[in-house]
């Protein structure tokens, strides 16, 4: 075997040129599937986070079953009580991994500013709970861009009629943080109700859909609103793993119901249809890219062991000559295959550290579409996929030279002794 990788090492020796240029392809391909690999899982892991504490969804939301179809025409039938806000919160902070459950309530109608009116979207919630979701909404990374000063909501509990009004919603209304608006809804009963508010700090949404029209306001002052005093729609759940979203959902669907209550408990990703198609939009992409840099790196494999099997065809007809069987001519090419993926998928390692490292150091931001604020490119070791790329360009340059080989240990002795 230690004869044999010295043979392999002698072959490639043997054409510097070709063995660097096949080195380099294999090398610049799995860096190229390594750091689209480490930006996906950057973007996926971002929006996320975005989504379970950034947009307040926590990792479960419990809800009476049908609230999210016929609780809109419905409200008042589908809303939870607050005797069944009280006893389910209890059930589930009795349960492992269960860091938080904080009732909601959602409510829209108007806002104006008393010379001009405009609808908006609000979100009623704790204001301690509120301080608690967003305690993990960025990294460390990003929050050393400074993109997101803007992202961070935060309530009074001492003056719930104070609310947070998204940028787009108080530079349409001319408003100023400490500002006096008015919020005007119909209550679960279909009357109108009308309170005046507070303006406190403004945040960006991060979609350009909903950065003139959102709002977060105190718990409290949507209950006040809507006349719905200690009840909720929804229960919003946060864990202390995300990796347990699945497992908790179908224990806490399970206890629920074992205790009589008719509810339906969603993931965040249920419910974040956004994450889903992007999500899905990048396996794509990543399989698109993943497929062609596989394919250039077996046919430069494959073309570099063609032309040396051709070069070296006395070679091989002195070591037949000498006792080498037909296997063993297959083994060297194939060998000599593996160790040019290996050392090319090595340093396609380097190159993609030493690539990762420029790229999150320089402070590169971009605006995707439909979004209404600037986000960091930064680039994460997606650990799983590097492997996966390194095992299987390595199997695959390997096999890439299995039908070089093959057609070399086919020739006869004395033919390939004679070849010029």
């Amino acid at each position: 075997m230690n004869n044999m990788f010295k043979l392999a090492l002698r072959g490639l020796m043997r054409n510097r040129r070709r063995s660097l240029v096949t080195l380099l392809a294999i090398a610049l391909g799995f860096s190229a599937i390594a750091l689209f690999a480490g930006y996906t899982h950057n973007v996926y892991d971002g929006l996320a986070r975005l989504s379970i504490h950034g947009e307040m969804i926590g990792h479960l939301t419990v809800s009476k079953r049908g609230m999210r179809k016929e609780g809109k025409l419905d409200p008042e039938r589908y809303l939870l009580t607050s005797k069944e806000v009280e006893t389910i919160t209890r059930l589930l902070k009795d349960e492992p991994h269960v860091e938080m459950v904080a009732p909601r309530l959602a409510l829209s109608g108007l806002v104006s500013n008393g010379r001009a009116s405009t609808i908006f979207i609000a979100e009623g919630i704790e204001p301690a709970a509120m301080e608690h979701m967003q305690k993990n909404e960025l990294t460390e990374q990003e929050k050393k861009t400074g993109l997101y000063r803007n992202t961070k909501k935060q309530l009074d509990p001492a003056r719930p009629e104070v609310v947070e009004l998204s940028e787009g919603l108080i530079e349409m209304l001319h408003l100023s943080p400490g500002g006096q608006a008015a919020m005007l809804v119909n209550t679960l009963t279909g009357q109108a109700n009308a309170l005046d508010i507070t303006v406190g700090h403004s945040f960006n949404t991060g979609n350009a859909g909903s950065n003139d029209k959102f709002a977060f306001v105190s718990l409290a002052l949507a209950r006040s609103l809507l006349d719905a005093e200690g009840r909720a729609d929804r229960l919003t759940v946060l864990l202390d793993d995300v990796n347990q979203t699945a497992a908790m959902r179908d224990r806490l669907l399970a206890k629920l119901r074992g205790a009589g209550f008719d509810v339906e408990v969603q993931t965040w990703q249920d419910l974040s249809d956004f994450y889903n198609q992007v999500h899905g939009m990048f396996d794509m992409i990543f399989g698109f890219i993943f497929s062609i840099v596989l394919t250039v790196v077996v046919m430069s494999v494959a073309n570099s062991m063609g032309m040396t099997v051709v070069e070296r065809t006395r070679e091989i007809g002195t070591l037949r000559a000498i006792g080498l069987k037909r296997s063993g001519v297959v083994r060297l090419f194939t060998t000599e295959s593996m160790l040019l993926s290996l050392i090319g998928c090595i340093v396609g390692l380097f190159i993609t550290l030493g690539v990762r490292w420029g790229i999150n150091m320089a402070n590169i931001s971009y605006v995707p579409p439909n979004s209404a604020s600037a986000v960091p490119l930064l680039v994460d070791m997606d650990t799983g996929r590097v492997l996966f790329t390194f095992v299987l360009m390595g199997v695959v340059g390997t096999l890439a030279a299995y039908l070089p080989a093959r057609r070399a240990a086919k020739k006869d002795i004395i033919d390939a002794l004679g070849h010029v």
